[in-house]
């Protein structure tokens, strides 16, 4: 400790950051209990996720990369960290931004200028995928039929197929998607709430989907329709403990880290959806059943206790022009160029 740091605590002097001793620090981080000023947390962040990558080989010279872009904050440093430490440390990455257009009216419009902005700011090529293209549907035509109690269903299956079809048109090895300690810990509250034993064995992994399309890499913003969901009141309950304690948020994640699934237990087993090829622990994958649902008028087909394949079982042998585009047929006009992207 130098002498002018000395003299300033026993004068009652203000506190340095621990790490570089010049400038007032800005923050205490809950993970180390640092107090830091702004430039060094900027550092020590960057150097954590890039010993992350090396550590556990997350990328190889070469590959193409989609970064899942939302316009939020969480996405939006993600682009930037990644960007920056591809070109610091020669990771030899051809990155790209994919955004999902859900058809927000007010909400995902917006933020996707704030996409575009970042595709001018660190030189990297955008696509935008919508599901208006992709199935016939926007969220704001869902919500005008089902309303707002179940939309979310219907937003985070297709999101998450979005993505993987969106990175398929790019072409890429792999998807990285931008989250925060919250999002994690809200997950690993859900998956114990609901019982959700096959989600809550790889809720705080670092990779997914490995046995898909495309590995999904998850780096630790909210929707206008989903207020009273049910991940909304697992929120407010960490907040409420990370106001007593706050490495909660921590604690919750590393006890997800320390689950250990019993080898008796029976996960479903991985195979593809027998109308569009997508990945699916059923005859038919969840985005496929809901699709289903709502170009034949039953927007609550799908949700709740029911399984996919329980749902679809008798409408397996319908005449799929009765019920609208269906995923795998607008894949097929899109491999046709009627469809613009």
């Amino acid at each position: 400790m130098e002498a002018g740091e000395a003299k300033s605590k026993k004068a009652g002097g203000p506190r340095l950051c621990c790490i570089c001793n010049l400038r007032r620090p800005v923050l205490k981080r809950p993970k180390t209990l640092q107090q830091i000023c702004r430039e060094c947390f900027y550092e020590v962040f960057e150097e954590e996720i890039h010993q992350v990558i090396v550590k556990n080989h997350l990328f190889k010279s070469g590959e193409r990369v989609a970064i899942g872009a939302s316009g939020g904050k969480d996405s939006t440093v993600l682009a930037y960290v990644l960007s920056e430490l591809n070109k610091r440390h020669s990771y030899g990455l051809d990155l790209f931004l994919l955004s999902i257009d859900e058809g927000i009216t007010g909400y995902r419009d917006d933020s996707l200028e704030t996409v575009k902005r970042n595709e001018v700011q660190y030189g990297l090529p955008l696509q935008i995928v919508s599901y208006k293209d992709l199935y016939g549907w926007t969220m704001d035509d869902i919500v005008k039929m089902i309303g707002l109690k179940n939309n979310c269903t219907f937003c985070g299956v297709f999101r998450r197929q979005a993505l993987d079809r969106g990175a398929a048109l790019l072409k890429v090895d792999k998807i990285v998607t931008g989250h925060n300690a919250d999002d994690i810990a809200e997950t690993v509250l859900l998956n114990i709430l609901r019982g959700d034993i096959a989600r809550l064995s790889r809720c705080t992994s670092i990779t997914t989907g490995e046995d898909g399309p495309i590995p999904r890499y998850y780096f630790s913003t909210e929707c206008i329709y989903s207020p009273n969901a049910y991940r909304g009141f697992a929120r407010e309950f960490i907040k409420d403990l990370e106001r007593l304690r706050p490495k909660a948020i921590l604690d919750i994640i590393k006890s997800g880290e320390d689950f250990r699934i019993a080898t008796t237990t029976k996960m479903p087993e991985q195979g593809t959806c027998e109308r569009c090829g997508y990945i699916s622990s059923q005859k038919w994958c969840k985005a496929c059943v809901l699709l289903e649902g709502l170009n034949r008028g039953l927007p609550k087909m799908g949700i709740g206790r029911s399984r996919a394949g329980d749902v679809n079982g008798d409408l397996h042998n319908k005449n799929e022009s009765k019920s609208g585009p269906t995923v795998k047929s607008i894949e097929s006009r899109k491999q046709c160029g009627s469809l613009d992207f």
